[in-house]
C-alpha cells in the first residue's frame, strides 16, 4: 500500500475463505448477536449445519453467552478453529478486499467491502475523537463475555459494518463499477439460510482498484473538506469510520488486542459500506422486558419522569408498548433526551437496578415484539432514526444511545463468511 495512504487506518488482509467444493448455505450463518430470545432459530441452524464445515461451529450465539457451560462451548469453538485450519478447510486469498453484494427481500441490493480495520484508529470512549468511532453507547460489562470468546480464538469472523458518509458515492460504488467493467467472476455467488437473501463476494486485490479505494478515502478524511461538509470548527476531529453494526465485538477486539498486542490482533476484520447506499434501511431497535408487571412499570415510570411523562399520547415521544392482551402508550418530553429511544433507555436502566429479577432484549420487528410481550412480559416500540442524521449528530453530540438503530431487520444482518487468523 502506498505510503500516501498510511493515515487512512485499513488494510487489505490475507482472507480465509472455505475450499472449493463447500456447501456454502451451510457455512455462511447469521451474526451471533441476533435471535437472542428465539433459540428456535438457532435449533434449526444447528440442524442444518450438523457434520458440515461451518460459521456455525466457530461462533457462540449471544443466546447462550449466559449457560453454565459457556466455557466448554468455548473450548470447543478453539478446538474446532485449530482443525479448519490444519486440515485445510480454508483457501488463503493474499492480500484481497472482498467487494460484497446482498440482496434479502426487505432492500434493494447493498454493496459493501471487506477489509481489516486498524485498532489503534478505534476508540469507543466517551467522547472520543478518533477516526474510526462508535455510533452509540458501549456497555463496558459486555466486553469481558465477548473478550472470553476472542481470547485463545485462532481465527476471526465479521459481523460488524462500518460506515462511510459519501454522498457522492466515491469509494465502493466506484470500485463496484470497475469491478463490473473488469469482468472479474465471483468468488462466491449464493442464496443464505433463513432467509437471508443472496449473497456474492468479488475478490478485489488488483493494485490498481485497491489504490482507487484508498484515493477516495482519503479524499473523505480530508481535514478541510470535513469542515465545510458538516460546518464545524477547524479543530473537529475528523470522522472517517462510524461502527454501524458490530460495536460491543469491535470494542471486544480493541480490548483483546491492548492486552495481546501482536501485528495480527491489531486489525479486526468488517466490512465497509456508503451510509446513503440504497440497501442500507435504518430500523428501530424495539424493547421487551421480561418479568414485570404492566401497572407497576407505568407507575413508576410516573414516579421517576413526574410532569415530563403522561401516560397515553400527548406531546412529545409517544412510545406505544405491549402487555399480553393489554395495548397502550405513554409519552416522554423532549426535554428527557432529543431521542425517544435515549427517553425510555433511561428508565428501562433504572427500573433493572431496582429489580434484579427483570431483563430487557432489543428485539428486530414489530411481530417479534408482540409474540415475546406475553403476560409477565412488555415490549415497546420505537421509531426509526433518520439515517442522513447519523454522522453529524455523532460529531456534534458523541454516541447515541446503545442499540438505538439496526441497519435493517435480523436476516439481514451480516453472515459469517470471510475469516482471518489472528495469531
Amino acid at each position: 500500500m502506498k505510503s500516501d495512504y498510511a493515515h487512512i487506518p485499513v488494510r487489505t488482509p490475507d482472507l480465509l475463505l472455505p475450499k472449493d467444493g463447500t456447501d456454502m448455505q451451510s457455512w455462511a450463518t447469521v451474526a451471533c448477536d441476533q435471535y437472542t430470545s428465539q433459540p428456535d432459530y438457532w435449533n434449526r441452524v444447528e440442524a442444518q449445519t450438523a457434520g458440515k464445515p461451518s460459521t456455525f461451529h466457530l461462533m457462540l450465539p449471544e443466546l447462550y453467552l449466559e449457560e453454565p457451560d459457556v466455557d466448554d462451548r468455548i473450548a470447543v469453538i478453539n478446538r474446532t478453529m485449530e482443525s479448519y485450519l490444519t486440515e485445510g478447510a480454508f483457501k488463503v486469498l493474499p492480500e484481497t478486499m472482498m467487494l460484497v453484494r446482498r440482496k434479502t427481500k426487505y432492500a434493494p441490493l447493498r454493496t459493501g467491502l471487506v477489509m481489516a480495520f486498524d485498532l489503534e484508529a478505534y476508540d469507543f470512549k466517551k467522547g472520543s475523537g478518533s477516526l474510526i468511532r462508535a455510533t452509540e453507547g458501549t456497555v463496558t460489562e459486555r466486553i469481558p463475555p465477548r473478550m472470553k470468546i476472542r481470547k485463545d480464538a485462532a481465527i476471526e469472523m465479521p459481523h460488524i459494518m462500518i460506515l462511510i458518509d459519501d454522498p457522492s458515492c466515491t469509494v465502493i460504488e466506484n470500485l463496484a463499477a470497475a469491478v463490473a467493467a473488469s469482468g472479474l467472476a465471483p468468488a462466491y455467488n449464493f442464496d443464505l439460510m433463513e432467509e437471508g437473501g443472496h449473497i456474492e463476494g468479488y475478490a478485489v486485490s488488483d493494485p490498481a482498484l485497491v489504490d482507487g479505494v484508498m484515493s477516495g478515502l482519503s479524499a473523505l478524511a480530508c481535514k478541510e473538506t470535513f469542515c465545510k461538509k458538516y460546518g464545524v470548527p477547524s479543530d473537529t476531529p475528523v470522522l472517517l469510520f462510524a461502527v454501524g453494526d458490530g460495536n460491543h465485538s469491535l470494542a471486544s477486539a480493541k480490548c483483546h488486542y491492548e492486552e495481546n498486542p501482536n501485528p495480527k490482533a491489531r486489525y479486526a476484520l468488517a466490512e465497509l459500506i456508503n451510509v446513503h447506499d440504497a440497501g442500507i434501511i435504518f430500523e428501530p431497535i424495539h424493547r421487551v422486558m421480561f418479568g414485570v408487571d404492566a401497572d407497576a412499570f407505568l407507575a413508576e415510570l410516573k414516579d421517576y419522569f413526574g410532569e415530563r411523562v403522561e401516560l397515553g399520547e400527548g406531546a412529545g415521544h409517544v412510545i406505544p408498548y405491549i402487555a399480553g392482551n393489554r395495548r397502550g402508550s405513554f409519552t416522554i418530553d423532549k426535554s428527557v433526551h432529543t431521542l425517544a429511544v435515549g427517553a425510555l433507555q433511561e428508565f428501562i436502566d433504572v427500573y433493572l437496578s431496582r429489580h434484579p429479577e427483570a431483563k430487557v432484549d432489543y428485539i428486530h420487528g414489530d411481530d417479534t415484539v408482540a409474540e415475546l410481550a406475553t403476560d409477565g412480559n412488555m415490549g415497546f416500540i420505537l421509531p426509526a432514526m433518520d439515517k442522513n442524521d447519523l454522522f453529524k449528530t455523532v460529531i456534534l453530540n458523541g454516541a447515541l444511545p446503545r442499540k438505538t438503530f439496526s441497519m435493517g431487520e435480523a436476516c439481514e444482518k451480516r453472515f459469517y463468511l470471510e475469516c482471518r487468523e489472528i495469531r
